[in-house]
């Protein structure tokens, strides 16, 4: 049987939240229904807006020279902010989006980038999709494989396998990074539970993912750890809503941030929401 561990809470009264980074000892996050990225302090919760996204924020990373990437999910754009709160458009994806541009993980300033693949609000059959990768020069391209709603992302702390949620496949996917930031070698790393569907995810350094089992509201909703080849060791019960993504930081990298979202596929349609950010000691690591 997994492990369980059990949560606090840090946060509530946002909307829809999304995409954890701890960056420079402070943790940012999107809130789709309020439009807008905040900051808050990891230990008391206090928050603050820095960007206002109108057409519903996402993704977030961070680029070398401490600007911020920001994944705006209707129009189909990456937008770049600058440290004096200057945005400008990082990179059109409109091309390349089937249905909401989505999460995104950052790396050495390339970008990778999930898309809906069709329109989830609006009951839309899942359709498969394509990962779409950035340059830091805000070139833009896809990796080989058709995906199911690709969706939370990271980097094996091996530095070369790049992790990738796939949620309606009820699936852990990797590729092979290459040197130039491109993806091949795309396959299968973790096959789930069929009532698993992994949304945000986060690496530990034993090379375990942690993952939200979203659009999940019954005795499954919670976070779960995989390893390679499926198995599963731990878990965190969430008994009211959607567990969608968790990141590693604290000063010692060992505290693990939990987002949560009291909705259903009907109030989400709406724009409904209450967003939480809790906390649990696992006793890992994060990877990166």
């Amino acid at each position: 049987m997994p492990t369980d561990h059990k949560f606090n809470e840090l946060s509530s009264g946002h909307g829809f939240l999304e995409s954890p980074r701890y960056h420079d000892g402070r943790l940012y996050l999107s809130d789709f229904f309020n439009t807008r990225v905040i900051v808050m302090d990891p230990k008391d919760g206090s928050w603050e807006k820095i960007a206002d996204v109108p057409t519903s924020p996402s993704g977030l990373g961070f680029l070398a020279d401490g600007s911020m990437l920001i994944v705006s999910q209707h129009d189909h754009k990456l937008l770049r902010r600058a440290a004096d709160g200057t945005t400008t458009v990082h990179a059109d994806l409109a091309a390349f989006c089937g249905g909401d541009a989505n999460d995104m993980r950052v790396v050495d300033g390339h970008a990778y980038i999930g898309n809906f693949g069709f329109d989830l609000a609006g009951g839309a059959e899942p359709r498969p999709t394509n990962l779409i990768h950035v340059t830091p020069d805000g070139e833009v391209s896809t990796a080989p494989g058709d995906v199911l709603f690709p969706n939370g992302a990271e980097l094996h702390p091996d530095g070369k396998t790049f992790l990738l949620s796939e949620t309606f496949a009820h699936k852990i996917s990797a590729y092979d990074r290459q040197p130039d930031g491109t993806l091949i070698n795309y396959r299968t790393w973790a096959e789930l539970p069929e009532t698993h569907s992994p949304d945000g995810m986060t690496v530990d350094s034993d090379g375990g993912v942690w993952y939200g089992n979203a659009l999940t509201e019954g005795p499954e909703s919670g976070f779960y750890r995989v390893e390679e080849g499926g198995k599963i060791t731990d878990q965190i019960l969430v008994p009211d809503g959607w567990a969608v993504a968790a990141t590693f930081g604290g000063p010692d990298n060992d505290v693990l941030y939990l987002i949560t979202n009291a909705t259903t596929l009907p109030d989400f349609a709406e724009g409904k929401s209450a967003g939480y950010v809790r906390t649990a000691s696992v006793g890992r690591r994060g990877a990166n």
